[in-house]
């Protein structure tokens, strides 16, 4: 990396609970602390590992909840404890950056950050770091980069962004406007067109810029954040954030900040190619993970030689077993069967994305305990 680039502060976002993962995902347990990556890493340590060519690990920050705090520093022991930042509430993805992005700022006024999502798998980790070195550059120049990813197909699960002209003579695009997520129809149009990326939510760009873009159109949040932040190193620190936290919006970056940059000019992105998923349900799940010949997959197979998966003229099964119980399943394709030790999922693969709904109905009938 060039030295007048100075490194990369990186910025994981360790939150939410990943519903259409359930019953393997759970609040106290949620995705990014599970081995769903093919190898014994789970999905926030290896998000924190291919920061490795970026950051140096002591700038490398995790936003996460009260209830995940411990688990987090448990899994990144090569993480500072100072650097695991934890919000008292969830208060969505703006108000994690912004407290990461101010923090970060008053240690250093010229960083340049990168925010990255604690669940998504990268195949090409070298591909990866290639195009947030690229994004740098746009966010030296002050855009608020955001990594688009080439579509591979008419995806309606995901949002998208509209490209412009490239910016200079480099590979930066201008991004013209955020397209929320649309039907298959217009997904198909947008691929056809070639103007169009997924937007991955992942971002790059100097902290003083993205505080300033917040300051603009989010003046509350700001300068509750920055409250936050000059308290942040003082014995105040937990007396001003119970206080201020509470006050903040509840509202995703992208609505809260990108949508609107991008209307004045002040988004770019670099388009990325380099085996992204976001492990949304178990269907991507199985997409991505290694399969037997009849395209078959067993998550965590630490787990599976402590019980067992008994499978015969099945095909195209996702299975995750639980320790200590067998999952035997036969004359049956195309279907997502998930063993825990209080509750069990069955459902076709093409449904996945309503594992969610379950959740919901769990939620309305008041049966916590199994969320």
């Amino acid at each position: 990396m060039s030295d007048d680039l100075g490194g990369l502060y990186g910025v994981v976002l360790a939150g939410g609970t990943g519903t259409r993962l359930w019953p393997l995902s759970r609040a106290g347990h949620p995705k990014f602390l599970h081995p769903l990556t093919g190898t014994e890493a789970s999905l926030l340590q290896a998000t924190v590992d291919r920061l490795d060519l970026l950051a140096p690990m002591d700038r490398v920050f995790v936003v996460t909840g009260v209830a995940h705090a411990a688990a987090v520093s448990r899994q990144l022991e090569s993480i500072p404890d100072a650097n695991v930042l934890v919000e008292p509430s969830p208060r969505d993805s703006c108000a994690a950056i912004a407290l990461a992005a101010a923090v970060i700022a008053r240690r250093d006024p010229n960083a340049i950050m990168g925010s990255f999502a604690s669940d998504h798998l990268i195949a090409d980790k070298e591909r990866f770091t290639e195009v947030i070195r690229q994004a740098m550059i746009g966010a030296q120049e002050g855009l608020l980069m955001t990594l688009g990813i080439t579509p591979t197909r008419p995806e309606t699960g995901y949002g998208y962004l509209q490209c412009g002209s490239a910016v200079g003579d480099g590979p930066v695009l201008a991004v013209e406007e955020f397209k929320e997520k649309p039907t298959y129809d217009v997904a198909e149009g947008y691929v056809k067109s070639g103007n169009y990326l997924w937007n991955a939510g992942m971002f790059v760009w100097r902290a003083d810029a993205f505080l300033a873009e917040l300051s603009r159109q989010q003046p509350q949040l700001a300068a509750g954040v920055s409250r936050i932040a000059s308290a942040w190193d003082s014995a105040q620190r937990e007396e001003v954030l119970g206080e201020v936290w509470p006050t903040l919006p509840r509202i995703s970056v992208d609505y809260a900040v990108m949508e609107g940059a991008a209307t004045v000019g002040r988004v770019g992105t670099v388009p990325g190619d380099f085996g992204w998923n976001d492990v949304g349900d178990f269907h991507t799940l199985g997409a991505v993970l290694a399969a037997d010949p009849a395209g078959n997959v067993v998550v965590g197979r630490e787990v599976e030689q402590k019980s067992g998966v008994l499978l015969r003229e099945t095909e195209g099964l996702v299975v995750v077993p639980t320790e200590g119980r067998l999952i035997a399943a036969m004359g049956v394709r195309d279907l997502v069967i998930v063993d825990t030790p209080d509750a069990v999922l069955v459902i076709p693969r093409e449904r996945a994305q309503e594992v969610k709904h379950l959740v919901d109905e769990l939620k309305e009938l008041g049966e916590h305990g199994y969320i």
